[in-house]
C-alpha cells in the first residue's frame, strides 16, 4: 500500500490524532486500569475486522497509541522502497478508535503526545549501525528496519529509533535527542527548556525544527513537522 503524505494525512481530518515522524499518534485519558482494558478490546476487534492493529502503551490515566504500517510503498523512480510509514489503513483505524473512544466518553490529549529519536553523527553508518542494533536490540534485523537506509528501529518499539547524520555537532557532540511533539506544544517547549536555562543556537528552520542546547553546550532538537497538525471537528 502506499505512503501518504502530511497533505493526504491533514485531508482525512483525523480527531485528536497527529503524524510525529513515521506514525500517527494519540493519547486518551481514562479513570482506572479496567477502563482502559474495555477500550483496548474494543479497539482490537476493531483491528481484526480492519487486518491491522496499534502499538500500545497504557499507564496510570491515559492509553497511548501509535499506528503505523510496515509495508508502505515509497517509489522513486522504478525503484519501490518497503518503508515503515503512515499509509490508507492506519487512517481507517484511527478513525475507527476516533468512533470508539467517543463511545466510551473518553477525551484525546494531543498536547501530552511526543516521540523521541536518538541520532548519531557518523560517516561510517554501514559499520557502526550492526553494534548499535546489537547494543540496543540484540537483533541484527533491526539495521535499515523499515527503512532504506541503516537507520536501526526496534521491531517492538522499546527503544527509540537511532539514524545516522553526516554533519558532527559543534563541540564535538556526536549523538543528541530529537523531540516530536505537535507545532503549539512545540512553542511551549522551547519556552520551558529557555526558562530552565537553555538556549536557542538554531531557529532557521522554525517551526518544523529548533535546536536547543544546556548549560554544557548539549544540544537536542524539537521537532514540529507541519503535518502534525490534527484537524478536530
Amino acid at each position: 500500500m502506499d505512503m501518504l503524505g502530511g497533505t493526504q494525512i491533514a485531508a482525512a481530518r483525523l480527531t485528536q490524532w497527529c503524524q510525529l515522524a513515521q506514525g500517527l499518534h494519540a493519547r486518551y485519558l481514562i479513570d482506572d486500569f479496567a477502563a482502559g482494558g474495555r477500550f483496548l478490546v474494543d479497539i482490537g476487534e476493531a483491528g481484526a475486522a480492519l487486518g491491522h492493529q496499534p502499538t500500545v502503551s497504557m499507564g496510570a490515566g491515559f492509553v497511548d497509541l501509535k499506528l503505523v504500517s510496515d509495508d508502505a510503498i515509497y517509489r522513486e523512480g522504478e525503484t519501490e522502497h518497503v518503508l515503515q510509514w503512515v499509509t490508507q489503513k492506519d487512517l481507517d483505524l484511527a478513525a475507527r478508535i476516533t468512533e470508539i473512544a467517543a463511545r466510551h466518553g473518553l477525551t484525546g490529549d494531543l498536547d501530552a503526545v511526543s516521540h523521541v529519536e536518538l541520532g548519531l553523527d557518523t560517516s561510517q553508518s554501514a559499520d557502526v549501525a550492526p553494534v548499535w542494533a546489537a547494543l540496543l536490540t540484540g537483533d541484527p534485523d533491526a539495521q535499515g528496519r523499515g527503512t532504506p537506509s541503516d537507520e536501526v528501529r526496534d521491531a517492538t518499539g522499546r527503544v527509540p529509533n537511532l539514524w545516522f547524520g553526516d554533519a558532527q555537532q559543534p563541540g564535538g557532540q556526536r549523538f543528541h535527542l530529537e523531540v516530536y511533539v505537535t507545532p503549539e506544544v512545540s512553542k511551549q517547549r522551547i519556552a520551558a527548556a529557555v526558562a530552565a536555562g537553555g538556549t536557542v543556537v538554531d531557529d532557521s528552520e522554525a517551526p518544523s525544527l529548533v535546536v536547543i542546547a544546556d548549560q554544557d553546550g548539549n544540544r537536542g532538537v524539537v521537532c514540529a513537522p507541519a503535518s502534525a497538525t490534527s484537524t478536530d471537528d
